[in-house]
């Protein structure tokens, strides 16, 4: 049996498919192709271009049950380490990182990090606004469940679209990086005051509204080489206020801790801040 299909319709349905077609293709050029490796699977976004300044973003796909680190790890764990020294016509790469999830380790620890799937935002500054730019990224990561594995991936992406298909996946996963704040700010949800009790422990009193859920604080030290702890919740704090306490474990030898930077970061369901300030 042979169908007949009207010349009108044959023509729409023709457009249709080469619209679908540039539809992919420009998807495919905003996204480079997964690269999976066991339990997970990482590639590279590319925002709409305008100007030296781009958003891109690395993406990581974890299989349910498994994790990756924040930048700290926390008590154990191994943060991912990114190289784009291999770019071509970029100048700088900042990583924007989201709030992280507080699990344990299996050791009796804490540990930061990730699970699902995530996107890191990359602001990229190009040398010149007027060239393709082409982003390699040498990225290494671990892949937590009860044991972790070592992954290495090269996504490279080449930034080429005015108006990008994975703009608003970008633009979200900025919702979710903390946002910068100082100590004392009128927020619901804010620190109102970091001191030292004693030498060696550190009290962090916050605010935060009453129906607040999953009220985290993690800390850092100015220099990688420092290993704080994941600070605890006090059981018992002063009316109207989440008491916060960490020692200052981990400080690197013969390091004096006095007057040094430190960053708070305070996460709750709804939101999350991030706060500069140093030990006094």
């Amino acid at each position: 049996m042979i169908t007949m299909v009207p010349m009108r319709a044959a023509l729409g349905l023709s457009a249709a498919l080469f619209l679908s077609s540039l539809t992919v293709e420009a998807r495919a050029q905003d996204a480079s192709p997964w690269l999976r490796n066991g339990h997970s699977a990482v590639r590279l976004l590319a925002g709409s271009r305008s100007g030296a300044v781009l958003l891109g973003g690395i993406a990581f796909q974890l299989e349910p049950g498994w994790k990756t680190y924040w930048r700290t790890a926390g008590d154990s764990g191994v943060p991912p380490r990114f190289d784009f020294s291999k770019s071509d016509n970029v100048e700088a790469v900042t990583i924007l990182w989201p709030a992280p999830t507080k699990f344990d380790d299996g050791a009796g620890g804490q540990s930061l990090g990730y699970h699902g799937q995530i996107v890191l935002p990359l602001r990229i500054v190009a040398k010149n606004a007027d060239k393709p730019v082409t982003l390699r990224a040498a990225v290494n990561y671990a892949v937590c469940e009860k044991l972790c594995i070592p992954v290495e991936a090269n996504p490279e992406l080449t930034f080429a679209s005015v108006a990008s298909t994975e703009d608003s996946v970008l633009f979200a996963a900025l919702d979710t990086v903390p946002k910068p704040a100082n100590i004392g700010d009128p927020n619901p949800l804010t620190i109102r005051d970091v001191r030292r009790d004693g030498k060696s422990t550190v009290l962090v009193d916050v605010a935060a509204p009453a129906d607040a859920a999953n009220v985290d604080l993690f800390v850092e030290g100015p220099t990688p080489d420092w290993a704080l702890p994941v600070p605890k919740l006090a059981k018992q704090s002063p009316p109207g206020v989440k008491r916060f306490s960490f020692e200052l474990d981990g400080v690197p030898p013969g390091t004096n801790p006095d007057g040094a930077a430190i960053k708070l970061t305070l996460v709750s369901a709804e939101r999350s801040y991030e706060f500069n300030t140093n030990l006094n």
